[in-house]
């Protein structure tokens, strides 16, 4: 909401709360960045083959790796690297779609920590149909549309189950999310383990790992994605994420659907007594929530350049849990979604060149993304501090109008009011007890007489 300043009555954007909520989460993200420069330089200090010219290497990777295009005369060099950049949007579908996913159930008042299950359920229903398809000759486009929806309908059925928990037996959705992750893992790994069509045991050295849907030619158009970024992984997939999220975005600000969802989150009882079916609007939240973290897998694998690991009843995809802090950076805002997930790729990014291009391994990039968790965290008070400093600086609540000067006459006769309305409620309070004491002596002179008689 545009916030007028005080005195002139302009609009003033960089004041308005999500300008602050992009501050908040630009200070999360500096702070992070910092301290990843200072683990750089102290991991340097104490590794005796890294020197003082190897460190400011390994800095510069961390806040520019993405544009690194390589080693030149033995010097790093920076430009433009369409391979980098094209794997940075790849890498990033699938984490602006948990992280859509976290942030609507987030909307509706509801913790997603389930994204994960969600991710493995689509994985599976894509991959299934996606192979059966191409094995039968299907269209590539009709067996494409047929494989995402399949992994996208899979992942809401399994996102809904805790929110009918939520919803009817108001079971708290962070325990039936943890259930239903690890159910998932191995009914996923039951699942191909027990389909050993779907085995790559065709190429060597590939044990435990599906098919790749390329090999059948059900894959995502790369929607001029390889004459950007020639060489990269990239394709359309992303436009597509980046349209979800505008979906979600109009959806969640500009529809009754939306505002009804949001209205159970901010308060489920008051939205039932306002007429709003509480119960199937957290089952719808999170039902959605389950598409979005589906599709994230959907998008992933029909990319035909991966390959699925099966056996995954030990691990959980990290994607899952990533989809939270990209979430909490963006304030929950689908829109800033697509940009915090941008930049987590591009961290992953930095971890790789800094492990083929220094010293350094690539566990440098994760804590840098683990302190930003942290931080993000407390952007919420890094907001509420930046909205008070607002607030100083336009004297009060920066949407209100600006007060009118008083004079000294004004405040005079301001005070003159005062006491005579003092003065009349006192008063009518002296008359209204009066009242009540008439009344209670003419009861006891009743009382009296009425003894007297007897």
């Amino acid at each position: 909401m545009p916030r007028l300043e005080p005195g002139t009555g302009k609009t003033k954007w960089y004041r308005s709360d999500g300008a602050v909520a992009v501050y908040s989460a630009l200070i999360s993200i500096l702070i992070g960045m910092a301290v990843g420069a200072v683990i750089v330089i102290v991991v340097g200090l104490l590794k005796s083959n890294i020197s003082m010219a190897g460190i400011w290497e390994g800095i510069r990777l961390v806040f520019l790796g993405v544009f690194s295009t390589g080693r030149s005369g033995g010097q790093l060099s920076f430009g433009f690297n369409g391979v980098n950049l094209g794997n940075m949007l790849f890498r990033a579908v699938p984490l602006i779609m948990t992280g859509l996913s976290v942030a609507v159930a987030f909307k509706t008042g509801l913790f997603n920590i389930g994204a994960a299950g969600q991710y493995l359920m689509g994985t599976m229903g894509t991959l299934s149909v996606g192979l059966w398809l191409g094995w039968a000759g299907v269209p590539t486009p009709i067996a494409w549309i047929c494989a995402f929806l399949t992994g996208v309908i899979l992942g809401g059925l399994w996102g809904s189950i805790p929110g009918i928990f939520k919803a009817f037996l108001n079971i708290n959705e962070v325990i039936t999310c943890i259930m239903t992750n690890w159910i998932a893992a191995n009914l996923v790994t039951w699942w191909f383990d027990s389909h050993e069509a779907f085995k790559n045991s065709a190429e060597g050295g590939k044990i435990g790992y599906i098919i790749p849907l390329k090999n059948v030619g059900v894959v995502t158009p790369k929607a001029l994605m390889d004459v950007f970024f020639k060489g990269s992984q990239a394709n359309g997939g992303f436009w597509i994420a980046v349209l979800i999220a505008i979906a979600m975005w109009v959806m969640m600000t500009k529809t009754t659907f939306g505002y009804e969802l949001r209205a159970c989150g901010s308060n489920r009882h008051a939205a039932k007594y306002a007429g709003i079916n509480d119960k199937k609007n957290i089952i719808l939240s999170m039902a959605i929530a389950g598409c979005l973290a589906a599709a994230g897998a959907s998008l992933y694998y029909l990319s035909g350049n991966t390959e699925f690991y099966w056996s995954t009843y030990q691990k959980l995809p990290a994607e899952g849990f990533n989809g939270i802090p990209v979430a909490l950076l963006a304030a929950n805002h689908p829109i800033g979604v697509i940009f915090s997930g941008i930049f987590m790729s591009m961290l992953n990014i930095s971890g790789i060149q800094l492990k083929y291009l220094t010293a350094y391994n690539e566990y440098i990039s994760d804590i840098i993304i683990a302190v930003i968790v942290y931080l993000s965290a407390f952007s919420m008070l890094f907001k509420t501090v930046l909205s008070k400093k607002i607030k100083k600086g336009t004297g009060g609540n920066v949407n209100d109008e600006p007060a009118p000067v008083k004079t000294e006459e004004a405040e005079v006769a301001e005070e003159v009011e005062v006491i005579r309305e003092a003065e009349t409620f006192t008063e009518e309070v002296m008359d209204d007890y009066k009242e009540l004491l008439d009344e209670a002596a003419e009861i006891v002179q009743a009382e009296t007489e009425k003894g007297g008689a007897m």
